[in-house]
Formats: C-alpha cells, structure tokens, sequence
C-alpha cells in the first residue's frame, strides 16, 4: 500500500469489480474520466469478470492497475494505473479515475496521482512520464499542472463529448521536473 494525504493506493482485488462495472456505467465518470471513449463504457458485469480475471493473473511490469481508498473511511473511490511502461525508452502512460461522484474536486484524484508519479520515478529509472485528457476536463488539467505536469501538445478537435469537438491535450514530466520538487 502507498499512503497519501487523502487516498492510498493498494494492489487490485477481484472484490474491486463491483466498483468498476458501477463506474464505467455511470455516463458522468464516463464522461469525464474517457470522454465518452465507447472502450470504458458501458460494460457488461462479464466483460469486467474477464477484464478483472486476466489483469489478476497476468499482471506485466508494463502496467499495473491500482484501488484508491479514500484513507478516511477505506472507501473505494476510484482507479489509478500506467501502462505501456517502456524502459528502454524510460517512459510510462499514467492515468487516475475517481469513480465516486461525491470525492470529485476535493483533491483525492490529485493525492492519487501524485502518489503514482512519487512510486514510478522512485521504483524505476524512468525519464518522462505522461498523460492526458481533453480540454473541456478543467479539473484534469488543473490537477495534472498543479502537480507539475506541462502541456506539451494538442491534438485538436479529436474528443467528441456530447456532440461537441474538444482538443485532447498532452502532459508530460521529466524525472529532473519531478526531482526538483515540479
């Protein structure tokens, strides 16, 4: 378990399921958290079964899927994961969900992202991490360079969220950034 100010993330749990398939057919964390991407939701309790079976049992060092906690109570709150890590380039995708609607704006998904970022450059000799989001996830985007992400890039008009164009906007953040306190 990684403990922060408001969350801790811990390794995922088959029970964790539950909480996934609620989630990711919740039109409003689907919204947000994918910008209506059709790959998070919705879902049927089958599809998160195998999706949850084959990331319990093959679990790469490539990607790792995480629970936040809210550290209060122990409710599970949401997701956080990176994914195609590559070492040789040194480079990690990261990506932080908070599916529980009343935690939203209060800093947990900020707590658990910054967390990932702390565990990735202490555990690995990664140089950059990134992210991303689209440009009407203004709280995203607060988080994101709060933490100390940049934006380094758009790519505009490629997020389509309730019939409207949005930029998808890239963050990174190099390990001397992250070192130096971002």
């Amino acid at each position: 378990m990684i403990e922060g100010e408001l969350v801790r993330l811990r390794t995922l749990r088959s029970d964790d399921a539950e909480h996934h398939l609620r989630w990711r057919n919740d039109p409003q964390v689907v919204r947000w958290a994918a910008a209506g991407d059709p790959c998070f939701g919705p879902v049927t309790a089958e599809a998160v079964g195998l999706g949850f079976d084959t990331m319990l049992r093959l679990v790469p060092r490539e990607s790792a899927v995480f629970t936040v906690e809210n550290l209060e109570d122990g409710r599970v709150i949401g997701m956080a994961d990176y994914r195609d890590m590559d070492p040789y380039a040194g480079v990690a995708t990261l990506g932080v969900t908070i599916g529980e609607r009343e935690f939203w704006g209060r800093g947990h998904g900020r707590d658990a992202l910054r967390l990932l970022v702390d565990h990735l450059f202490g555990a690995y000799p990664l140089s950059r991490l990134e992210l991303d989001t689209w440009s009407g996830n203004e709280r995203a985007v607060r988080a994101f360079t709060g933490l100390g992400f940049r934006e380094e890039g758009r790519r505009r008009s490629a997020v389509m969220v309730e019939g409207k164009r949005y930029d998808r906007v890239l963050f990174g953040m190099l390990r001397e950034e992250w070192a130096n306190g971002a």
